[in-house]
């Protein structure tokens, strides 16, 4: 493997004030950049047309507007300590409960309040919860995207109901409300990330089911606040208990996806994989499907921690699990194992004499071969390359019928595959009854011995 370094820098900011030029926006890459700003002076623009033909509301949406801001302010007191953890737990957080008084807000009040109410209690959250973690163009942006988010539900919304034609409570016309709010929030998030990563996958840039489902609760939340407002302001007390409930529910899930996920290439840990990986194989007993199973060593990885240091290899074993993600199926199962090992568990596979098995074995591997990882440091963007894997592979049920003896076949091969020069793929077949010395206590922790 090689590593190399460009003594280039990019010019971040040039032409710009110095405290301008300092700005963490400016080492972003340029699409990055021109996308977020994009969106920001977009949303700014907006709300300044807006603003100059809106009069004041009247005394109850004066009221409606400083009751929001204030309940809303008054969540984010109470459900702090939750949103901490939940923060340190899950990093980014993908859904903003506050979307309860956001739409609240749009539901009542008229487009230019909506949007400030949304402001002033965006402000506050990143105040209180997340300014020592996000620079302010992070908070910028997520304040653009939902000042435009909630101008596009409060002006769809204001159509369906012009000319008397409807009411805003109308259960249609919530609905479009929600149906625009989601649409128009997935769609500017989804399309920065999607520009600063155009090969992610479609979970990473519009969010798992579940945080979508999330959202839907609390808008679901926030519609059932201004109608309560409207009936008695005092019937908002109850919005509370359903809404730190779901603080709690996110933060248990956020815990154990951690709990099962490997902190440095975000993928399933050992003891998780092996749990589930358990269970797809007693789900392919009952239907007498063929599964596989594959173990990949990265050869000499030592030499990239030895050279460049373990902040380099983490990163290289990251690109590694991106690049395993990449080349499998979305329900295929890919786990480390520790150190440099990874695992794969592939599901129902066409071919039960192992030919998909080989194929799939052999583009990992020269994937992994080709893979370039490019990271800053302090003397300059650095690339790694010329790495190489060996792969050891076990076919269900022929090499095993439970995942300790596919695993034990699957190392074989692997080590097989090291003696014959690294770098290759080769197949299990039924190790000797007697175990191997070499395995010794790396082995018997693996198989849960």
């Amino acid at each position: 493997m090689t590593g190399s370094r460009s003594t280039g820098r990019p010019a971040s900011g040039r032409g710009l004030p110095a405290f301008v030029a300092r700005w963490p926006l400016w080492n972003l890459p340029v699409r990055l950049t021109a996308a977020i700003l994009t969106v920001e002076f977009t949303a700014v623009a907006v709300v300044v047309v807006l603003a100059i033909g809106s009069a004041m509301p009247d005394g109850r949406g004066l009221r409606d507007m400083l009751l929001i801001v204030g309940l809303g302010i008054a969540h984010t007191e109470i459900a702090r300590g939750v949103e901490q953890m939940r923060r340190r737990v899950n990093g980014e957080v993908h859904v903003n409960l506050g979307s309860v008084w956001f739409f609240a807000a749009i539901v009542l009040l008229p487009p230019i309040y909506a949007v400030l109410c949304t402001f002033v209690i965006h402000l506050h959250l990143w105040l209180r919860s997340a300014r020592p973690r996000n620079p302010v163009y992070k908070h910028l942006f997520s304040s653009a995207t939902m000042v435009l988010t909630s101008l596009a539900a409060s002006g769809v919304m204001a159509a369906a109901t012009a000319g008397g034609t409807g009411d805003r409570f109308d259960l249609h016309v919530l609905g479009l409300g929600v149906l625009v709010f989601l649409t128009v929030n997935t769609a500017l998030v989804a399309g920065v990330i999607a520009v600063n990563s155009p090969q992610a996958d479609v979970a990473s840039i519009v969010g798992e089911w579940d945080e979508n489902l999330l959202e839907v609760a609390t808008l679901c939340l926030g519609a059932l606040t201004a109608a309560a407002v409207v009936v008695n302001a005092w019937l908002v007390v109850f919005v509370f208990p359903p809404l730190l409930v779901l603080h709690r529910a996110v933060l248990v899930r956020h815990l154990e996806v951690a709990a099962n996920t490997d902190g440095k290439t975000g993928l399933l840990n050992a003891a998780a994989w092996h749990t589930q990986a358990e269970r797809e194989l007693r789900r392919a007993e009952r239907r007498s499907a063929p599964r596989a199973v594959l173990v990949i060593d990265l050869d000499h990885f030592k030499d990239v921690n030895d050279t460049h240091g373990h902040l380099a290899g983490d990163r290289v074993l990251a690109a590694v699990a991106d690049t395993l993600r990449g080349e499998v199926r979305e329900r295929d199962l890919v786990g480390r194992f520790g150190g440099e090992e990874f695992v794969v568990l592939l599901g129902t596979l066409g071919d039960p004499e192992g030919g998909e098995l080989r194929v799939v074995a052999e583009r990992i591997r020269e994937r992994i071969s080709a893979l370039r990882v490019e990271m800053p440091t302090a003397d300059g963007p650095l690339t790694v390359a010329g790495l190489s894997a060996s792969v050891g592979c076990a076919l269900y049920p022929g090499d095993g019928r439970d995942l300790r003896d596919l695993l034990q076949v699957a190392d074989t091969a692997l080590y097989a595959a090291k003696r014959a020069g690294r770098n290759v793929v080769r197949m299990g077949t039924q190790p000797a009854p007697q175990p191997r010395v070499a395995e010794d206590s790396t082995s018997a922790r693996r198989y849960g011995q």
